[in-house]
């Protein structure tokens, strides 16, 4: 196997495999990354069993294939190596025993490498039931959602997202328990058929890291147990999550005793500067207090061992019955975080019941609900 590329082609497309790779990879080999030449291409290939990258680099001026092969090389060391490569083009030969000879201008490297024969294979997924989504919009989705799952694995399918993808919708759920986040967005032409599919956050996160600010066509292929998505050269798979999402449509009120809105700016601002002490004390909570005789709202933030802040935050509309409630302010900071709209509409119904936090705008279909704390 022996080859010459274009370093800064090969090192883009090498910190896209990387994404796949962990440094507590459970089966041995997998903590290295594939590679494939043959006359047409050259392929990259790193998994940790939940993630799968898989990159295609076609034969052109900046890859010039000399013989074909396969290898695997220890992913960290590899990856470094590149990165301080002096030269712009690098050779690449595999010599007997797996010895790998890596030279750049004045450079040279040799490093032990593994039969690529022992790697684990890819699964095949078929195409039948598969759909095309703009990068955007699954980018979107992914970002107004991922950041609710559970990140103790005490409750497995807590740690992923639940999409339902539907010919004309697409919507996303996630919840820990004491937050949830539900997006819906509207699809020109998504599967034939209703698709469910309970994806790992983690899998998701370096999914939206990939698609990138760009706007790539996304082709989804779900499987019984792995979906892959095609982005480009890029085929990115993950194992899907096995099991019964719980029913949170019931979970979300569908009435409110009290209503405000607020500038996003305006109430974000207010809540990093109380959060800023509660941060520093055992309890991180705050109050809200919504005066709605008097028309005033108060934020306040306190910490035992430092002090407390107290702050009136502006509004621009506030209805029903005066109410005091507390709450994690990560919680509403990460809501506030993902909103869409310059301003935000929160509707409570009592102290200790979860409040929903929701676009200004009834043509955007987001929900994020957040469960109070007991102080008392």
């Amino acid at each position: 196997m022996k080859f010459s590329i274009n370093r800064n082609l090969f090192l883009e497309n090498l910190n896209n495999v990387m994404r796949a790779i962990s440094s507590r990879a459970t089966i041995p080999i997998l903590s290295g990354i594939k590679l494939t030449l043959s006359d047409e291409e050259l392929v990259l290939t790193g998994s940790d069993t939940d993630i799968s990258i898989e990159i295609k680099i076609p034969v052109s001026e900046d890859l010039n294939v000399e013989s074909t092969g396969s290898i695997v090389l220890p992913a960290r060391f590899f990856s470094e190596i590149i990165k301080k490569l002096p030269g712009k083009d690098f050779s690449f030969e595999v010599r007997e025993s797996f010895q790998t000879r890596i030279v750049s201008e004045n450079s040279e490297f040799t490093i032990n490498g593994l039969d690529a024969n022992n790697y684990p294979r890819l699964p095949e997924i078929a195409d039948e039931s598969s759909f095309v989504i703009t990068g955007k919009v699954l980018r979107e989705i992914i970002n107004e959602t991922q950041f609710a799952v559970a990140t103790q694995e005490s409750r497995l399918i807590l740690s992923g997202v639940h999409f339902t993808f539907s010919p004309d919708a697409i919507k996303a759920v996630a919840t820990d328990s004491h937050r949830l986040s539900e997006r819906t967005i509207a699809l020109e032409n998504g599967p034939q058929t209703k698709t469910d599919l309970i994806i790992p956050g983690k899998s998701l996160q370096e999914l939206s890291r990939i698609i990138g600010e760009a706007d790539p066509e996304v082709k989804v292929m779900p499987g019984d147990n792995q979906m892959l998505c095609q982005i480009g050269n890029i085929s990115f798979y993950s194992r899907l999550l096995d099991g019964n999402y719980p029913d949170t449509d019931r979970l979300i009120p569908t009435e409110s005793t009290t209503s405000v809105e607020f500038d996003l700016s305006e109430l974000s601002s207010a809540l990093d500067r109380a959060s800023l002490l509660t941060h520093a004390g055992r309890n991180n909570v705050v109050d809200l207090d919504l005066d709605v005789d008097n028309q005033k709202v108060k934020l306040t933030g306190t910490s035992a061992e430092i002090g407390n802040v107290e702050e009136e935050v502006s509004f621009k509309n506030l209805t029903g019955n005066n109410l005091n409630i507390s709450f994690n302010p990560d919680y509403l900071r990460d809501a506030l975080r993902a909103s869409v709209t310059d301003a935000v509409v929160m509707n409570f119904t009592q102290p200790l019941r979860p409040f929903t936090v929701t676009p200004n705008k009834d043509d955007v279909e987001f929900v994020q609900l957040i469960t109070p704390v007991r102080t008392f």
